[in-house]
């Protein structure tokens, strides 16, 4: 049989060529029927259900009638919702009168009202995926030049995942009880983690005393001037979370983190080897310039090895897209939640993101959409996302070189959209660049005394935390290794806040 041949060949078959799509109408005149002889039936399922889930036009229509009529405070029954119907609608051999009648006198009960709202609901998502992929089919034939293939996928993805959001039947309100239940619950699994704390923790004792750990859904900006060290201070921070990783085993055989947690890391600056570098750097403290010049000992190699080699089963994803939108951001940590999990979303940095919105848009709106988007992804999702941001230099023309919120570059949205801020700072990197040139310069032993006390120190100021104190956190920096840590020495004790 040639080509042309079997093209026509199915058309010739009895074998029905299209398959109608998923519905029940049987539930939608049950429910219908329930809801006109009790609207509180309504009630059951308004918060989920809407006009457009069920799959008759008549349905849909006597639906949103009765729903407007029932919001009124009116009665909803055929009598006074045949008025708002047009007349002429006719059923098969009923009138819409007959109809509606009908409805209404074969409906017994509506203890079974939400179940038939669920099953409507179901379809109606069945039907939106079915439409879904048709479309992503035929874009795909058609090959439009305004969308190449990247933006097909992460169109789709957004469309999956908006529906998947909007699929929900737990939404609207929550009583009281249930939300005591899930603080009880929060407090009961803080006392059974290391460290009693009720988020994750950081891996740095004296930052997590005062934040009580990273706490889910919160959007935590970690910003300072360049050189200050924020890039390294996030990366010790989601190797200690992620080398912390201890996966719990839940009844229906899913995982969640007991400790530490699967971490998602958007380093837009620098590559993911340079990132690996620093941690390997810090882990086994051979300077990372040592590293990159290849000038190590043989001793030094295989301790990298070694690290390297531990570090593989680390549960730290790295993402080096450069100018990444914060669309596309969303899609990725959507897919690594249902691929791999998902527990900390790190980003490096907010300025180096693009909205997704027109061009045209000045950078403060763009900032605004970006830092509304990393909040709402926090809360989607149900993590903690840590941005990073840059500070004005308007820093440098103050004598007083420590930042405030009102550092924070280009939109006042950063500090409104976000839970926590943090600043780091390490005085040592401006008492550096006083050095006196001249050793015998009488100024130089109270310029030296000072660079002692600074020295390898940095401070994290608290300067924002919605459930919990501001302040300054003093830590222990060793710019060689790129590593922050907890001052273990007790001399440092003369540094920390009064």
């Amino acid at each position: 049989m040639n080509e042309a041949a079997r093209k026509v060949a199915p058309a010739l078959s009895n074998e029905p060529h299209y398959r109608e799509a998923p519905s029940n109408l049987e539930a939608e005149q049950a429910l219908l029927g329930a809801i006109l002889v009790n609207n509180d039936a309504y009630y059951r399922v308004s918060d989920f259900l809407k006009p457009g889930h069920f799959y008759e036009p008549l349905h849909r229509k006597i639906f949103e009638v009765a729903g407007d009529i029932i919001r009124m405070g009116k009665i909803a029954h055929p009598v006074t919702i045949k008025t708002f119907l047009p007349a002429d609608t006719k059923v098969g051999d009923l009138t819409l009168a007959q109809y509606l009648g009908r409805l209404a006198g074969e409906a017994v009960t509506i203890i079974n009202a939400e179940d038939y709202g669920r099953a409507i609901y179901d379809l109606a998502l069945r039907r939106a995926l079915i439409t879904i992929g048709e479309d992503m089919v035929n874009i795909a034939y058609d090959a439009p030049l305004d969308m190449p293939p990247q933006a097909q996928i992460e169109d789709t993805e957004r469309r999956l995942f908006e529906l998947a959001e909007t699929g929900r039947y737990d939404g609207g309100f929550q009583s009281f009880s249930d939300a005591v239940a899930q603080a009880i619950d929060m407090a009961g699994q803080a006392f059974e983690r290391d460290g009693h704390l009720s988020g994750i923790s950081t891996g740095i004792s004296s930052l997590d005393n005062k934040m009580g750990g990273l706490q889910r859904s919160d959007l935590i900006v970690l910003a300072g001037r360049p050189g200050m060290g924020k890039t390294s201070l996030a990366t010790n921070i989601a190797y200690n979370i992620a080398a912390a990783y201890e996966p719990e085993v839940l009844p229906d055989g899913s995982f969640k983190a007991k400790n530490g947690g699967v971490v998602g890391f958007y380093s837009l600056e620098m590559s993911g080897e340079q990132l690996a570098t620093r941690i390997i750097s810090e882990q086994t403290e051979v300077s990372s310039s040592k590293i990159r010049r290849g000038d190590i000992t043989e001793a030094d190699f295989e301790k990298l090895v070694a690290c390297s080699q531990m570090m593989q089963k680390v549960p730290l994803y790295i993402d080096q897209t450069g100018g990444i939108s914060i669309a596309q951001l969303s899609a990725r940590a959507r897919r690594l939640k249902r691929q791999r999990g998902l527990d900390v979303i790190v980003v490096d940095y907010i300025q180096l993101m693009t909205g997704s919105g027109k061009s045209g848009e000045n950078r403060v709106q763009e900032v605004t959409q970006i830092t509304t988007g990393l909040k709402a992804l926090g809360k989607e999702l149900n993590v903690p996302i840590i941005a990073l941001s840059q500070l004005s230099r308007q820093v440098e023309n103050r004598e007083d070189k420590r930042p405030q919120l009102s550092d924070l570059r280009e939109s006042g949205s950063i500090e409104q959209d976000a839970d926590v801020v943090l600043f780091v700072f390490r005085e040592e990197y401006y008492v550096k660049n006083l050095e006196p040139r001249d050793p015998n310069d009488p100024k130089y032993p109270e310029w030296e005394a000072h660079m002692d006390k600074v020295k390898g120190t940095a401070d994290v100021i608290i300067a924002k935390q919605r459930h919990g104190p501001t302040g300054t956190v003093k830590l222990a920096f060793q710019s060689e290794y790129t590593r922050f840590a907890d001052l273990a020495d007790p001399s440092f004790i003369q540094y920390e806040e009064h």
